[in-house]
């Protein structure tokens, strides 16, 4: 396997080996490239190890003698040196697996030793660095006598420099790919090492980008479409295009295969080449750009492929134009690391193992991408669908492979769609994410296999997979960082998710759980808005609304125009659905389902929120009632049961209580007791009744949105709550519209409160009493804002803000709590709302970024990632009445 170019040399460029002598004071200056895996090389006593300390981190030195320590307790124990060696390659291997730099500290000076190190890098796709400390024998031996603790026989150091000196024209045979040799003690006192980017590392470069398929000598079509991309063309004395500057300062990156087949590739290098001269484009190289160089530089290829095109076209260019397209395709780096890491671009694609590395396995796969060792019918070789199985964070954008329409496939995208065999040239806007397609001018070449519809690229993405889920999981959220989820939860949510679940496809979103206010000190109260206005204004919220809670359950909502606007997005998955807290399908009548879906669309389509927001589909949070409909059994087993239990005991209780007293027992305070208990169970049934009534079809259903989750490239969830609120509005007067004698959509009732004033303040009080009063459950109590951060230096985790505190009112809480909870205040008020804060922040957070990855047009599995780790959180242990 031969290495890929390294930070420092361009690709075909030969490593030079620094064997000059220099003068003993002249500081050495020794690159060193960022991820490597430097060998020091020099006999026992050379300074190795001292050398390793002054230049390089702790942790990024492995010495062969901390090895021996570690197996044996003796770093001096020669026995114990095969061993020691097995783990100093084995920790090798982890940092170089990691992408760190790592230095290995051992004499080095034998070519066995050698090349396992060198096999060890190649197999991590780093670059193998010798540093090389040629120190007299004498100064060694004398270093060596001078050491309590080790005592070589006086015939090692010799042996050890005389293998030193023969290795030293060979090193660079061996597969180093820089050599560093500092001679004498001084040489080695004045080296400083040079930390060196490798050549693929633009991480610095943040864009904005404008990333351009496969060109193959199509000229016009280029201009077209960097003009609609906004691009002005800069033109020289021939008025040939020589460069292009974009007003918004954006950058242009080509993807190879700017050459062959089409009819101006002299027009395209003089463009790109300019362009990228002038700092105002990237390039990487295409197999097509690859072979031409080779065919330019004299080496023996075989001229096929629209190779001859390119060669005749160039011979009528200048000798100095044609010496400017060589140095420009040699200098061309395999792949460019972009936007911190989250952009990778290539010709023929990377799968992340290989990602910043330098090696030729590396080149090759990004030049040529791999094979399944097969042919097709056509003699051309079968790709392997690398695509499919990547599940890399980094966006990689890439060509090579002709497809009719460019679109997403697990966070890939494909770019080459065929402009040169007469279909379209197509560059994707990062980070918009945005195509932008111009369709070729003719057919400039006839294709010897058609495009493929099934090309990775044609259509999004693979199936989800169990190791997506399965395990301990970390996910990283934009909002609240890295979220953990444990095996056992994920476990559970993983039950949930196979066996009650709609098509995990459609389940784009599930709710977080919500907190309730700070327990009230208020008499005869266990929750009071109070504590939600003031914990609101402690965080620095001024502005909240209150919006009435229905007396049903929470239900997403995905309703579309048709299938085939969702099927673009989710799949061939029907034309909707609705779904619970949990993920499974709230109403178990497909037809009732499509139902409520279809006076949905024709409430959206009749407010023209479909149009507003630029979308075929709309994700909607919301409340479907009432609460019998999905909780029947709950409420027979549970809440009935009681109240029959209490209405069938508590009237004999209290008639045995009164007849006793009628002969004079004193049962006074006992039966007070027992009538308060008749009492708060009768209210208890009393609450629990109007939550539930008789439904069939759509009659008695009402469905109470309050929240536009998501539209296609938007997540509207973190818009402000009176935006949503008044598109909800409009979705209701839509309802109302069409169906005023039995509307299905239901408004939700709020109210703004200026947390800094009082007199608003007591306003917000008075309406939930009001509520409540009238048997509603409550309120919840919300920044206006919706997507708020707390104070700097109040120990939030994420800095994030409650998104919503429920408030319920007193006798909602009496199904919670029981019938006769408010005898028992002072216990109940020792609640502990930590764990559930904690959870609810956590929720919400990955339910924005499920949505984040949704807008942003990311694969299926990674907007399931958030989505699932959401339901395995809902079975970590917290009081249900919470």
């Amino acid at each position: 396997m031969t290495d890929e170019t390294d930070a420092t040399q361009p690709a075909d460029a030969a490593p030079t080996a620094e064997t000059a002598p220099t003068a003993p004071t002249a500081p050495r200056r020794l690159p060193v490239t960022d991820v490597s895996l430097v060998v020091l090389i020099g006999t026992s006593g050379a300074g190795k190890s001292s050398f390793a300390r002054r230049h390089f981190l702790p942790t990024q030195v492995i010495s062969s003698d901390f090895c021996r320590g570690l197996v044996a307790d003796d770093e001096n124990d020669q026995s114990a040196s095969a061993e020691a060696f097995d783990v100093l390659h084995y920790i090798v291997g982890k940092r170089l697996a990691a992408g760190r730099l790592t230095v290995v500290d051992a004499t080095n000076v034998q070519p066995e030793a050698r090349r396992r190190l060198i096999g060890i890098a190649r197999d991590h796709d780093v670059l193998p660095i010798a540093i090389v400390l040629d120190v007299p024998p004498g100064v060694c031996a004398e270093r060596n006598r001078s050491r309590p603790d080790r005592q070589l026989p006086a015939h090692v150091v010799p042996r050890q420099h005389r293998e030193l000196r023969r290795s030293l024209r060979g090193l660079e045979r061996e597969g180093f790919r820089k050599v560093h040799i500092l001679r004498g003690e001084a040489e080695v006192e004045a080296a400083e090492i040079v930390p060196e980017k490798r050549f693929n590392d633009l991480r610095h470069l943040t864009g904005p980008f404008d990333i351009v398929g496969d060109i193959h000598g199509c000229r016009a079509e280029l201009e077209t479409l960097l003009t609609r991309l906004g691009w002005t063309l800069v033109r020289d004395g021939a008025g040939r295009p020589v460069d292009a500057v974009h007003p918004g300062g954006r950058t242009a990156v080509f993807v190879g295969d700017l050459v062959d087949r089409g009819p101006d590739t002299p027009g395209v290098l003089r463009l790109v080449m300019g362009m990228v001269a002038a700092g105002h484009a990237i390039c990487v190289p295409g197999n097509h750009e690859n072979k031409l160089g080779r065919a330019m530089d004299g080496r023996k290829v075989t001229v096929s492929h629209g190779l001859q095109e390119s060669l005749d076209q160039l011979a009528g260019e200048s000798e100095e134009f044609r010496a400017e397209v060589r140095a420009f395709i040699r200098g061309l780096v395999s792949h460019y690391l972009l936007d911190g890491g989250a952009l990778v671009v290539c010709h023929a694609g990377l799968p992340e193992k290989y990602h910043g590395r330098a090696s030729g396995r590396v080149r090759s796969h990004a030049l040529y991408g791999d094979t399944t060792g097969e042919t097709d019918e056509y003699g051309l070789p079968v790709r392997y669908p690398w695509a499919e199985e990547y599940r890399g964070r980094a966006l990689v954008v890439y060509g090579h492979t002709p497809v009719p329409v460019a679109s997403f496939l697990n966070n890939t995208i494909c770019l080459d769609t065929g402009c040169v065999f007469g279909g379209s040239l197509t560059a994707l806007r990062y980070p918009e994410r945005e195509l932008v397609v111009v369709e070729a001018e003719q057919e400039w070449y006839a294709p010897v296999r058609p495009m493929r519809t099934d090309a990775p690229g044609a259509r999004e993405g693979r199936p989800l997979d169990l190791d997506d889920v399965a395990g301990r999981r970390v996910v990283e959220t934009s909002l609240h960082g890295r979220v953990a989820v444990r095996e056992e939860n994920a476990a559970a949510a993983l039950e949930v998710m196979s066996r009650f679940a709609i098509d995990p496809r459609l389940l784009a979103y599930l709710p977080p759980t919500m907190a309730p206010s700070a327990t009230s000190g208020r008499p005869g109260y266990l929750e009071h808005p109070d504590e939600a206005f003031a914990a609101y204004r402690a965080d620095g919220v001024e502005r909240v609304v209150c919006e009435e809670k229905h007396m049903g359950s929470r239900a997403v909502v995905l309703v579309a125009r048709d299938g085939a606007a969702l099927e673009k997005r989710f799949g061939p998955v029907g034309p909707g659905a609705i779904w619970t807290r949990t993920g499974r399908a709230f109403l178990g009548d497909e037809a009732l389902t499509a139902a409520v879906l279809d006076r949905l669309r024709a409430a959206a389509e009749r407010s023209g929120l479909f149009e507003e927001l630029r979308t075929d589909w709309l994700l909607l949070d919301a409340e479907l009632m009432p609460w019998s409909l999905k909780a029947v059994e709950l409420l027979r087993r549970q809440y009935a049961a009681v109240g029959a239990a209490a209405g069938a005991a508590l009237p004999v209780v209290l008639a045995a209580l009164e007849r006793a007293g009628g002969r004079g027992l004193d049962v006074a305070a006992l039966t007070g007791r027992q009538r308060q208990r008749a009492a708060d169970a009768q209210a208890f049934t009393e609450a629990y009744r109007r939550y539930c009534w008789p439904t069939e079809g759509l009659a008695g259903i009402r469905l109470a949105p309050f929240q536009v989750l998501a539209a296609e490239g938007a997540n509207l969830a973190v818009r402000p709550h009176d935006e949503h609120l008044a598109r909800i509005d409009r979705l209701v007067e839509a309802d109302e519209a069409g169906h005023p004698a039995a509307p299905l959509l239901h408004r939700t009732g709020r109210l703004v409160v200026d947390t800094a004033d009082e007199a608003s303040l007591a306003a917000g009080v008075a309406w939930w009493e009001e509520l409540t009063a009238a048997g509603g459950e409550g309120m919840v109590v919300k920044p206006l804002a919706s997507l708020v951060r707390g104070r700097a230096g109040e120990g939030r985790p994420g800095g994030l803000v409650q998104p919503g505190v429920k408030v319920r009112g007193r006798e909602y809480l009496r199904i919670i709590y029981g019938p006769d909870y408010t005898e028992h205040l002072d216990r109940l008020r020792q609640r502990f709302l930590g764990h559930k804060r904690s959870l609810a922040l956590r929720e919400y957070a990955l339910g924005l970024e499920a949505l984040d990855r949704l807008a942003a047009g990311e694969p299926l599995w990674r907007v399931h990632e958030p989505v699932f780790a959401v339901l395995a959180l809902e079975s970590e242990p917290v009081d249900p009445r919470l």
